[in-house]
């Protein structure tokens, strides 16, 4: 069984910025003395990381605000990089937090034309917005957090202003970040959805959409800057734990017919086509159908890609009118095929975890060379190959 992961789900109702998700996380339990110190490792001074309560709409939040004494360093992605890879951050801050700068330099160097460690970074190169990710990064590792998933993203539309003057809103980097993304639009003339909160989301979530199967541990509100007039401007976080879940299966086919007009060996020879053409199994199931006839279930088990010469087989072999079929999933054990010499003959088995079989059909063929009963012949094969094992030590797999 898959071990017990934990997940944070932000909730975009009126989009996401950097600030926005980092105080949801803080307003969910991630300690703020905990995140500061991850965030003074970056080896960059001339700021202050501050959280304070505030309301949105009637909901109590947490208004992240970063404090910075020069504005005016405008940053590379390469210059950004550095100072992430100097930092000696915990492992997962620090490969999150270089996926979001890298989302957003090839982002920003799509839409300029430029090689992505070329690029410049205007607003978000400045270390308000260094802080806000690497913050960010560091508050899910301070609550434990394996994956992050997403509802999908709320933008506004409208006019903004930016570094490079008057931009149509969404910003073209919000756009192109959120490319394959769920989104949808208001008829709000504010972002919403900035760069970093996008960066944020396309580079970490796992997943998008409700929120996923989780026990909830806690929630939190982050702030945005402005009040709204229909919505309050929150980004929402919920954490929670998966519930161990089963391990992905092989997927299958089950095709299954009923029919009433057919002999046993008719039947009998369908199961064996079947298994000639590919199935990995075939069977038979006696059913009483309407009026009382009796009749059988004909059922194959076959991989997707051969679904059609499965299905062909059986229609042509039962001459069934309709043939239905589901998509399943097995957990096949791992197993290993042996010979081992049964008086002088070689008899083939199969060895699976903590059980033997011996192949009917080659116990019959030596059976009937030794004159000897086929169970004996099983009996003998069995033991054989648990002899061979104590001769040769444990079988490695």
């Amino acid at each position: 069984m898959a071990k017990t992961r934990n997940i944070a789900w932000f909730h975009c109702f009126s989009g996401v910025a950097g600030d926005m998700a980092l105080g949801a996380l803080i307003d969910a339990g991630a300690d703020i003395g905990e995140v500061r110190q991850i965030c003074e490792l970056l080896p960059v001074g001339g700021w202050d990381l501050q959280a304070h309560s505030t309301q949105r709409g009637g909901v109590v939040a947490t208004d992240v605000q970063v404090e910075v004494h020069d504005t005016s360093v405008v940053r590379t992605a390469g210059h950004i990089n550095a100072l992430i890879g100097e930092a000696r951050l915990p492992e997962r801050v620090a490969d999150r937090a270089l996926a979001i700068f890298a989302a957003l330099a090839q982002a920003e160097g799509k839409l300029h034309r430029r090689p992505p460690e070329q690029v410049h970074f205007h607003e978000v190169g400045g270390l308000d917005a260094i802080v806000d990710v690497v913050g960010t990064c560091a508050a899910l590792e301070v609550l434990g957090i394996d994956e992050v998933h997403a509802s999908a993203v709320a933008v506004g539309q409208g006019m903004i202003r930016s570094a490079h003057g008057l931009l149509p809103n969404p910003p073209p980097a919000v756009v192109e970040l959120l490319l394959d993304c769920p989104t949808y639009g208001l008829d709000v003339g504010v972002e919403l959805t900035t760069p970093t909160g996008a960066a944020i989301l396309a580079a970490l979530s796992a997943g998008w959409g409700p929120i996923p199967p989780m026990t909830v541990s806690a929630s939190g509100f982050g702030a945005g800057d402005k009040d709204l007039e229909d919505r309050p401007n929150l980004t929402q976080v919920i954490v929670g734990t998966t519930a161990a879940q089963r391990p992905q299966g092989q997927p299958v086919v089950l095709f299954e017919t009923n029919v009433d007009d057919a002999t046993g060996e008719s039947l009998a020879y369908a199961v064996t086509a079947l298994l000639d053409v590919g199935a990995y199994d075939a069977w038979l199931t006696p059913i009483l159908m309407k009026k009382g006839r009796p009749g059988f279930t004909v059922s194959a088990l076959a991989d997707p890609a051969i679904g059609e010469q499965v299905a062909a087989t059986l229609s042509a072999e039962t001459g069934t009118l309709g043939i239905r079929g589901c998509l399943l999933e097995r957990w096949p054990q791992a197993r290993l095929e042996h010979e081992v010499d049964v008086q002088g003959r070689q008899v083939r088995v199969k060895v699976g975890a903590g059980r033997i079989k011996v192949e009917h059909d080659e116990a019959v063929r030596a059976a009937k060379l030794l004159g000897l009963p086929a169970r004996e012949v099983v009996s003998l094969a069995e033991h054989a190959w648990r002899q061979k094992g104590e001769d040769e030590g444990p079988v490695k797999r």
